[in-house]
């Protein structure tokens, strides 16, 4: 987990507790409110941890009037 800045560990941490406890689709404001980031600041890192993460699967699901991300474990 080196390659990963802080806000990023913060991020791929919570959502392999949520993925653990069920959850599959997520927004990045809803994530922010949980790790005490910003909207904008999570928003901003989910297509690179995307790229980047191996152990947790995140996919752009749906755009309605911010970004559904869908994540699953790898």
């Amino acid at each position: 987990m080196t390659e990963y800045t802080d806000e990023e560990q913060r991020i791929i941490a919570y959502l392999r507790e949520s993925v653990t406890r069920g959850e599959r689709y997520f927004r990045a404001k809803n994530i922010a409110e949980a790790i005490g980031l910003s909207a904008k600041q999570v928003g901003s890192r989910l297509p690179r941890l995307a790229e980047k993460s191996e152990d947790v699967e995140i996919e752009k699901w749906g755009r309605a009037r911010s970004t559904t991300w869908r994540v699953t474990r790898s």
